[in-house]
């Protein structure tokens, strides 16, 4: 049964080829990631979705989503948001540091833009709060009908999602030092409210006036506390990645997850059940290793999808059905690792992962921080490559073990020895996004402005197939070089030896959802560790079988393409 997903209301869209199966390893996710939720005045839980800057609508009681704030709205990174008295809605734009008001009627106006990286706000009658997710962060009183923030406190080590506690104070979490803290209002002094607070993300109430604090960590522990008695009680939820909460007018909770989206209603035991079912957030990058486990980057973390015919440790064991069908699964089962709905298994929360290439048990991982990591699953041990690059993106492994990296922002080909050297094998390439080896150990580049695969040869770069829609993943198959045209959502085969293409898929759902645009706006002062949402990666990853991979990031899963058995398979 087709499902409805962020880029297909109707679940009517599916990849068509005439030569490969297409088979989903897990269910599409309706939501690009999960942040900030609040109820509004008409009943509905609106979702703040950082990665896609946009807002969302969910109906409790149904599961459906309707986008409010769009993607071309004056939003760019929305975080959390909360509703004034009048109706208004206030969100908090993390990265460009602003806070809008979009009124009853959809109009912004800005609030502010005197804030480094807003994130927890919340409305006390007409008045408005926020804080900053940074180290030294302030906790301030913004005015929407003019005025200079007020600072009520600073210090913060890392607020969020904060709200006034029943005894009229503001309660917030410092997420760094792992604690909570309570402040009036009108300023004065801060209190501390409890210590040893496991990862606090997220400070609420819920109508009894108990103190619920929700954990980022992978485990999903939820915190109660007795402000009366100072009495906790913890569960382990398994919903990896909390972000926040809020509770209806039945005292029910429900949470989002920035690392996996969806909205789930939350019992005080535990016990879950999916309002809006959780997936992938991207995925980026996608890789396969020889076990044949699947590995995506998704972002926040490295997870591994389900298929049809799963194994436990998240590996493809089967083969396609052989009718072209997508099919998904919700039944994944971990290995010491974190399940997930949606048939997904979280091997470990890596922040900002991008790209990913798998190679004798390990991971290679670059990250929208600027770095290269090496990071072992089974041990969870993480060894830093390179630090500084702009925008690393796609990743391979040379024959001598030595990484190669696309470094997309800085249109340069990199190469990482064994001692983390760092050496330039191109330059001055337009916009470098993955790179992959044939067998003769030649590089190819996919540069996605310039339209073109390139072949690097003595550091310079020869043009193999230009005239291409935004070419990004890349994977060489025997003598046939594979890459995805985001711009026209397709799959094209090109051959290493005459240079003939084809193309093999149509109809991917890769890039912005069809008719969506998001505009590029002026790049504001970034923070050191926070990178704005991620740059657009539809990954491609060659399996041990001859079957691909592929990184379907405008709906939320992975694709696997099993070869149909055709005469004249070459072009």
């Amino acid at each position: 049964m087709r499902q409805p997903s962020r880029f297909d209301d109707t679940g009517r869209w599916h990849t068509t080829s005439e030569r490969w199966n297409t088979t989903r390893l897990n269910p599409p996710n309706r939501l690009w990631g999960s942040n900030g939720v609040t109820f509004g005045p008409d009943g509905r839980l609106y979702v703040a979705q950082f990665i896609a800057g946009q807002i969302s609508a969910v109906d409790p009681a149904s599961g459906d989503v309707d986008v409010v704030v769009p993607m071309d709205s004056p939003v760019q990174a929305p975080d959390d948001l909360a509703f004034g008295a009048d109706g208004s809605m206030y969100i908090t734009d993390l990265t460009p540091g602003r806070v809008w008001r979009r009124d009853p009627a959809g109009e912004f106006t800005l609030v502010s833009d005197a804030l480094k990286l807003p994130n927890g706000i919340t409305c006390v009658g007409n008045r408005l709060f926020v804080n900053e997710m940074r180290s030294n962060g302030r906790l301030m009183e913004l005015f929407p009908d003019g005025g200079d923030p007020a600072v009520l406190t600073d210090g913060l080590a890392w607020g969020n999602a904060m709200q006034l506690g029943p005894d009229g104070l503001l309660y917030y979490p410092h997420m760094i030092a792992n604690e909570v803290w309570r402040i009036s209002p009108d300023g004065g002094v801060p209190e501390l409210v409890a210590e040893d607070v496991d990862d606090p993300v997220a400070v609420r109430f819920d109508r009894g006036g108990v103190l619920v604090v929700l954990s980022r960590g992978v485990a999903g522990i939820v915190t109660r506390i007795d402000l009366r008695t100072g009495v906790r009680s913890i569960v382990v939820t398994g919903v990896v990645g909390l972000d926040n909460a809020a509770f209806d007018d039945e005292n029910r909770m429900f949470v989002s997850s920035y690392a996996s989206g969806g909205v789930t209603e939350m019992h005080h035991d535990g016990r879950i059940r999916e309002i809006v079912p959780r997936g992938l957030d991207g995925p980026f990058g996608v890789t396969v290793d020889l076990g044949g486990t699947v590995y995506a980057a998704d972002h926040y973390r490295v997870a591994s999808p389900a298929g049809p015919e799963e194994g436990a440790n998240g590996k493809v064991n089967g083969t396609a059905n052989g009718n072209g069908n997508e099919n998904g699964t919700d039944n994944a089962n971990g290995n010491g690792n974190a399940n997930e709905s949606g048939g997904i298994v979280t091997h470990d929360l890596l922040i900002f992962v991008h790209g990913v290439t798998a190679d004798d048990g390990v991971l290679h991982l670059t990250s929208q921080l600027g770095d290269v990591r090496t990071y072992d699953p089974v041990g969870k041990t993480t060894r830093v490559r390179a630090t500084g690059l702009s925008e690393p993106t796609g990743i391979a492994v040379a024959q001598d073990g030595s990484l190669v990296v696309a470094e997309t922002g800085g249109g340069r080909i990199l190469r990482i020895d064994e001692s983390d050297t760092v050496t330039v094998l191109a330059s001055g390439l337009v916009h470098p996004v993955d790179v992959a080896f044939d067998g003769e150990r030649r590089c190819y580049v996919s540069d996605d402005r310039l339209g073109a695969v390139l072949r690097l040869e003595d550091g310079e770069a020869v043009t193999v197939a230009d005239g291409l829609g935004a070419p990004q993943g890349l994977v060489v198959r025997d003598d046939e070089l594979f890459t995805v045209e985001t711009a026209h959502r397709r799959l094209r085969a090109i051959s290493l030896v005459t240079g003939e293409s084809r193309i093999d898929a149509e109809n991917l759902a890769v890039g912005l959802p069809p008719g969506t645009t998001r505009p590029t706006h002026p790049a504001r002062h970034p923070v050191p560790g926070v990178p704005g949402p991620p740059n657009q990666f539809a990954g491609l990853a060659l399996g041990p079988d001859g079957s691909l991979f592929l990184s379907a990031n405008g709906e939320g899963s992975v694709l696997r393409l099993s070869r149909i058995a055709l005469e004249g398979n070459t072009p």
